[in-house]
Order: C-alpha cells, then sequence, then structure tokens
C-alpha cells in the first residue's frame, strides 16, 4: 500500500530527478571507465570487466528514476543547489514554542490536534481563506455606496508680487489697489457620495468572489483532513518502528542464548566450532539490525514532531499504540454516497465552477448599460459662523458602443475558464471514486494480510523452539536453529508490516470519504 508520505510528495519526484541525471551520468561514466581501467591493468585487484560495469551503470540510473520519490523523501536527498526543493508544506510546520524540560506523553489525538493547528499546509491554506475573504469585500465594495467626509480650515494672504504685477496693467476703472490683501481665512465643511445603481460586471464579480470565498473555506475543510492522513500515518509509522525494536530485541536475545548454548556444548566437546561460528555470525546480524531498528525509531520520531509543529528538541513519548482492529467496512455504493456528500475537494471544485459561471456573466454583462449618480453638499464662508450652504447633483448613464474586441476577449478567457472548473469537477468525482475503491481494496487485503502473517509468526515460534530442541539432544546442528530464527525475523516483519498496513488502510479509507479530521477516532482509535 502507498505510504501517505511518498503521496504528497510524488508530485515534486521529477523536479527532484532532474537536477541529479548530471551526477547520475558522471557516476556511470566513472563505472565504467573504472572497469576498462581496471580490466587493462589490475586484473587480479578491484577486477570490474567493462560488459559487467555497463549494466552496472544502467542499474544505478534504473535505480535512480525508479526510487528517486522515495529517497527524497525519507531522507532529504536532493542533488540541486534547492536544498528543498518539491518538499511539500504538509511535511513542514510552524514549531508551538519551546521545548518543555519533562518529556511529553504525546497521544494520537494530540498529534492530530497540532498537526490541524501548526501544519505549515493547513497554516497556509487558512491565510489562503483570508485572501479571498479580503477580495470578496473588495468585489462587494464596488456595489455599495462610497461617502467620504471633510473639513477644512485656511488662511491666505496676496502676494506683494501679484500686486505689483497688477499695477503694471492699464485697465480701464481698475480700482486702486492696497498694498496688501488679507490675510483672509476660509472654512468650508462638506460630503460627498457615488453610488452606482446598476452595474452587471460588477454584480457578477461580486457574485464570483463570494463563490470563490466558498470555495477556499471548503478547500480548507479539505486540507484538514490530508493532515489527519499524513500526521496519523507520521505516528502509525513510530508505532511500527517501536514494534520492530521489540521485535529485533527478542531475536538478539533469542540469538544471544543460542551463541551461548553452542559455546557451552564447544567446551562439553558435544558440538564443532562451526556451531560458535554460525551462531556468533547471526547474533552479530541481529544487533545490525537492532541498531538499524532503533535508528529508523529515532528519524520517525523527528518526522512526527516536524509534521506536528512540536518544538524544536522536544523529547515526546508515543502514549498510544493502537493495537489491531478490525473494522466492518462498509459497501461500495454506500462509501461513495458518503464520500460525494462529504469530501469538500469535490464542493470546492463545484463552488469553483460556480464562480466561473458567474464571471463569464460579469464578461457578457460588459456589452450593458452603467447607471450611477453621485453628489456633494458643501458649506463654505470665511468663517464657521457664516457658512453658506452649496450642494451638487449628478446622474449619468455610460453605454459601451465600440471596445475594440475587449469585451469579446473577456468573454472568450471566461468560457475558457469555466471550462476548466468543469473538467477539474469531473476529474474530481473520478479521483473520489478511485479513491474509495483503491481504500476499500486496501482494507480487506490488509486485513487478510494480518490473520496470514500472524498465523506464520505462531508457526515460526513452534519451528524455532522445536528446532532448538533438536540442536540441544544433538540431533541436527546450528544450521537449522539460524534459519528457523531468520524465518521468525522475517515472520515478525511481515506481520508488524501488515498492521501497519491495516491501521493505515482504515485512516486512508476515512480520508477517501472525506470524514477523516472529524471521525479519525472512530476508524483507527485512540485515546
Amino acid at each position: 500500500m502507498n505510504d501517505a508520505a511518498s503521496i504528497v510528495v510524488s508530485a515534486g519526484t521529477a523536479a527532484l530527478i532532474a537536477p541529479c541525471l548530471d551526477v547520475i551520468w558522471l557516476v556511470t561514466v566513472g563505472v565504467v571507465a573504472l572497469g576498462v581501467v581496471t580490466e587493462r591493468r589490475r586484473p587480479t585487484r578491484f577486477h570490474l570487466p567493462w560488459p559487467t560495469a555497463v549494466p552496472i551503470g544502467l542499474m544505478v540510473i534504473g535505480m535512480a528514476i525508479s526510487g528517486g520519490a522515495q529517497t527524497t523523501a525519507s531522507y532529504g536527498f536532493s542533488c540541486g543547489s534547492g536544498g528543498n526543493m518539491g518538499t511539500s508544506p504538509l511535511l513542514g510546520s510552524v514549531p508551538s514554542g519551546p521545548a518543555k524540560d519533562e518529556v511529553l506523553q504525546l497521544t494520537f489525538r494530540d498529534a492530530i490536534n497540532m498537526a490541524l493547528q501548526y501544519n505549515l499546509g493547513s497554516i497556509e491554506r487558512g491565510e489562503d481563506t483570508r485572501i479571498t475573504r479580503g477580495q470578496r469585500l473588495l468585489a462587494m465594495s464596488a456595489l455599495l455606496p462610497q461617502v467620504s467626509a471633510g473639513v477644512t480650515e485656511g488662511v491666505a494672504q496676496t502676494s506683494p508680487a501679484i500686486l505689483r504685477y497688477l499695477r503694471s496693467l492699464d485697465l480701464t476703472n481698475f480700482p486702486e489697489i492696497a498694498k496688501s490683501i488679507g490675510p483672509y481665512g476660509s472654512s468650508q465643511i462638506g460630503a460627498s457620495i457615488s453610488q452606482t445603481l446598476f452595474n452587471m460586471p460588477s454584480i457578477q464579480r461580486f457574485r464570483a468572489a463570494r463563490s470563490v470565498d466558498q470555495a477556499a473555506q471548503l478547500s480548507y475543510q479539505d486540507i484538514l483532513d490530508v493532515v489527519t492522513l499524513v500526521a496519523g500515518n507520521a505516528y502509525l509509522r513510530v508505532i511500527e518502528s517501536s514494534s520492530r525494536i521489540e521485535a529485533a530485541q527478542a531475536q538478539v536475545r533469542n540469538a544471544q542464548a543460542l551463541y551461548n548454548q553452542a559455546v557451552d556444548e564447544l567446551q562439553a566437546g558435544t558440538a564443532p566450532r562451526i556451531d560458535v561460528t554460525r551462531t556468533e555470525v547471526q547474533l552479530h546480524i541481529e544487533q545490525y539490525n537492532l541498531s538499524v531498528a532503533r535508528n529508523d525509531f529515532a528519524i520517525a520520531k523527528l518526522t512526527l514532531g516536524r509534521v506536528i509543529g512540536l518544538p524544536r528538541g522536544q523529547a515526546f513519548e508515543i502514549a498510544d499504540q493502537l493495537p489491531y482492529a478490525d473494522l466492518e467496512p462498509p459497501s461500495v455504493e454506500a462509501a461513495l454516497k458518503t464520500a460525494y456528500n462529504s469530501r469538500s475537494d469535490l464542493q470546492a471544485a463545484i463552488r469553483l465552477m460556480k464562480g466561473a459561471e458567474q464571471t463569464l456573466s460579469a464578461a457578457r454583462g460588459e456589452r450593458y448599460h452603467v447607471l450611477a449618480v453621485n453628489g456633494s453638499y458643501t458649506e463654505l464662508a470665511t468663517t464657521f459662523a457664516h457658512l453658506h450652504p452649496t450642494f451638487d447633483v449628478q446622474a449619468g448613464v455610460s453605454v459601451p458602443v465600440f471596445t475594440g474586441g475587449r469585451v469579446k476577449g473577456d468573454i472568450t478567457q471566461a468560457e475558457a475558464a469555466l471550462r476548466q472548473r468543469k473538467a477539474e469537477a469531473e476529474n474530481i468525482r473520478g479521483q473520489i471514486d478511485y479513491d474509495v475503491r483503491t481504500a476499500l481494496l486496501n482494507l480487506s487485503a490488509a486485513r487478510e494480510q494480518v490473520d496470514v502473517t500472524r498465523r506464520n509468526v505462531d508457526l515460526a515460534n513452534e519451528n524455532l523452539d522445536r528446532s532448538r530442541e533438536r540442536f540441544t539432544s544433538g540431533v541436527t546442528d546450528s544450521v537449522e536453529v539460524v534459519q528457523a530464527e531468520q524465518s521468525l525475523a522475517s515472520a515478525n516483519d511481515q506481520f508488524i508490516t501488515s498492521v501497519h498496513d491495516h491501521s493505515l488502510a482504515k485512516l486512508a479509507l476515512a480520508r477517501a470519504l472525506g470524514v477523516a479530521h472529524t471521525s479519525y477516532n472512530q476508524y483507527l482509535g485512540g485515546r
């Protein structure tokens, strides 16, 4: 079953692999060159003939292309200078504050709640809703009256240069001009109002902005479902890694006991030296596996803390183990009906399609007339005590006669955008059908795998006990016991994987139905 985190970053796979192709090519050429040189100069050391080097080089390219997404998602590998190119916001977060000294007991519910609040994906989508709300308010302002008011008080005095200029004029009957005029004051108080009575494009643009605002809010609800899936998967990964540590520790104890038994029998002269060697090698293998499991567990905890926004350096422990619990899935028809009604991404796509229709109506409305009215009222005098009223009222109609193809161009763009929104809505319907059916198939398969792997673990334990008894009785050598230990390790690994896949399948089903962040507890459990 697909890993939810790798699904999130799969869109950036091509961008991450592209800058690595040059490096891969150089590595391949180097391998080929090494094969040629060693073939000619040192055939007895580092022997790598060129017929073998070429397939190895091709294999390097194939592994890079096929495994690039997983490597990048797991370890942040990037050959480009961009560093975090292609990293999804869902894998980042804004830390919730400074770390505390005490060890935090983190429940599954706490992890989900923190992710919904601090995950970068939910934060960015929440801010997007505020942006669209501002755009809706701007569109609405074009339909509302615009009122302004003001008060002014001024003092002025005429310049002497102006007076000299006036005296130089030869004007008949021009009165004698004083040497200076003023100072004199002016006072004014008034208000103005303008209102568009009818403007079809503005009306439809407001309706379109309102539909986009609704779509943004629904899209925010959808991202909360995705954040729940990503954070839940990260929590389940920690549980899985912890289970692998426990299984690896048990394997180390078994291998240690077998090695001690082989040493005792060697000292007693009842077992050959080869049995000690075999058991010691197996012990080292199990110790190595335990070290890998502990490292994976530490990285899984770091990943969980990064996704949910834990403070940097905060120590925590998993408080919920989420044991295996079966779930009776709904029928395909019932699940699809629930998904079509609950999935916020589909509802958001429908709102966007409606907004595109209203934008098209606004473009067509540019051919209509516009009716507007405005007026002002002012009182003016030399002082506020002697104000005299004045007013001005205007009304007009504007009719587009020739726009040079502008209206036609707007209509063409709006029609294309509407077809895109319709295609996107239908694509989401198909994606929901795919998600629901895939989730149900994965859940059914995971349940069967849990049953099979549980029986395999029981049989492997029984086989190991019998092999150790046969070895103690001297009926067989250590080879059979080592093989039984390896079979048990493989069975435990498969069982742990199947339990994790089953839990993730239940969470993925909740996401496919559109109820992950509201009803995850009913599907997965946890305090």
